[in-house]
């Protein structure tokens, strides 16, 4: 039986996942990684960096709220 390689990949940040892709892209292209695979993971991607977008939109509205409520008093 043989041993799959292991891809390790960084999804904690937009830029991480940037690099990521590109990575991806380049192991689907040299033929190390079935597009299946890559697709999933293409996907996952998508779906943190839907996630993070999130995250900072509520992050600036909390903020924005807290700044209005400092100019109403």
């Amino acid at each position: 039986m043989e041993k799959k390689k292991k891809i390790k990949l960084k999804l904690d940040s937009p830029t991480n996942i940037r690099k990521s892709l590109s990575k991806i892209g380049n192991m689907v292209a040299n033929g190390e990684i079935a597009t299946g695979q890559a697709n999933t993971i293409i996907l996952a991607c998508n779906a943190i960096l839907g996630c993070i977008r999130t995250d900072e939109q509520d992050k600036k509205i909390r903020e924005l709220q807290e700044l209005l409520e400092e100019i109403q008093k």
